[in-house]
C-alpha cells in the first residue's frame, strides 16, 4: 500500500460519520466538532480522491455510487478497529456472547450441556438468539451462529462441530408398525414443519408425493416439533443427533434416513476473537467429541 497517497484518517472518519449519522450536522455532534469542520474535511477527501461522494444538488447530502461504495467499507473497517480494540485491551469482555441458532439445536444439543459451560466460565455471559434464519455477525452484536449446512457461507470461517444426517420420524402411536418403503407413502400423515424450512417439501417432491400443505400440516419451531412428535401429533425430518433417544426408548420410529452430506458448523467472522468467544467454541468443540468418542466405545 502507498501510504503517501492514502486520504488522511480524519478525513476518512469524519466522511465515515457523516455515513453513520445522515448528516453534516450530526456528523460534527457524534465527532465533537462543528459541522463546517466536517463540510471542510468532505471537501478536501473529495479533492485528494479526485471523485464525488455526496449530491449537493438537493436540499440534503445524498450519497453517490462511489461514496455508498466509500461509505460501506469504511464502515466496516472502522467496526473491525473497535472490535479488534476492545478484544486486545480488554474493554468488550464483560458484554454478553451473543450466539445465534435454530432452536431446535438450542433445545436439544445445547441447553443439555451448557451447565457445564457455566461452571467451568462463570465470568461469561450468554444470550442466546434461537431463530431459523440466518443472522449476520456483528462487532459488538452475535459473534458466534452455529448453522447447518456444508460449510460454504461467503465471509465466514467456518469449522464442522459433527456431521448430521437427517432422519424421518414418527411415534408408533401415530404410524404403528406399518413398513414404508416410499417417502411419497407419508405425505397421507400429518407434518410437524420447521418455521422457514422447505427440506420437507423438496424432498417429498423428489419422490412425486404432492407437495401442497394439507389441512394437518402444522409449522412452528423445531424444538415444539420434537414435543409433537413425541406425543403423536405428526411426522418431522430432524437430525439423528436429537433423537437418538427417543429410537432407542421406543418413543419414536426411525421411517427414513437421509445423508446430505451436511453438518452443524461453528461460524464466526474471521479476525481475532475475544476470550469469552475462544472459550465458547473450544467448550463446545470438545462436548462434540466426548460424543463421538462415547459412540465409539
Amino acid at each position: 500500500m502507498n501510504w503517501l497517497k492514502f486520504p488522511s484518517l480524519s478525513a476518512l472518519r469524519a466522511f465515515a460519520a457523516l455515513v453513520e449519522e445522515g448528516s453534516v450536522q450530526k456528523a460534527g455532534n457524534a465527532l465533537n466538532v462543528s459541522h463546517a469542520a466536517i463540510s471542510q474535511q468532505l471537501r478536501q477527501l473529495e479533492e485528494r480522491l479526485g471523485i464525488a461522494l455526496v449530491d449537493r444538488s438537493g436540499r440534503q447530502l445524498v450519497l453517490t455510487e462511489n461514496g455508498e461504495r466509500l461509505g460501506r467499507a469504511l464502515m466496516d473497517g472502522f467496526s473491525e478497529m473497535a472490535r479488534v480494540i476492545q478484544d486486545i485491551t480488554g474493554e468488550g469482555d464483560q458484554r454478553p456472547l451473543q450466539v445465534s441458532l435454530t432452536p431446535t439445536f438450542a433445545a436439544n444439543w445445547l441447553m443439555p450441556r451448557l451447565a457445564d459451560f457455566t461452571r467451568s466460565q462463570p465470568d461469561v455471559d450468554i444470550l442466546l438468539n434461537p431463530t431459523p434464519q440466518l443472522v449476520a455477525l456483528q462487532p459488538g452484536g452475535v459473534e458466534l451462529a452455529i448453522r447447518y449446512g456444508k460449510g460454504t457461507w461467503s465471509g465466514m470461517e467456518s469449522h464442522l462441530l459433527f456431521k448430521a444426517p437427517m432422519v424421518v420420524v414418527a411415534s408408533p402411536d401415530l404410524v404403528g408398525g406399518r413398513k414404508f418403503t416410499n417417502p411419497a407413502q407419508l405425505a397421507e400423515f400429518p407434518w410437524l414443519l420447521e418455521l422457514g424450512s422447505t427440506e420437507v417439501s423438496d424432498w417429498l417432491a423428489d419422490y412425486g408425493a404432492q407437495t401442497k400443505k394439507r389441512s394437518g400440516w402444522i409449522e412452528l419451531p423445531g424444538n415444539l416439533s420434537l414435543d409433537g412428535a413425541r406425543n403423536g401429533q405428526g411426522v418431522i425430518m430432524t437430525a439423528r443427533a436429537f433423537i437418538e433417544q427417543d429410537l432407542e426408548a421406543g418413543r419414536l420410529r426411525e421411517l427414513f434416513t437421509i445423508e446430505l452430506g451436511k453438518g452443524y458448523y461453528i461460524c464466526t467472522r474471521p479476525g481475532v476473537q475475544r476470550p469469552a468467544l475462544r472459550a465458547f467454541c473450544r467448550w463446545m468443540a470438545k462436548q462434540a467429541n466426548n460424543d463421538a468418542a462415547e459412540k465409539v466405545s
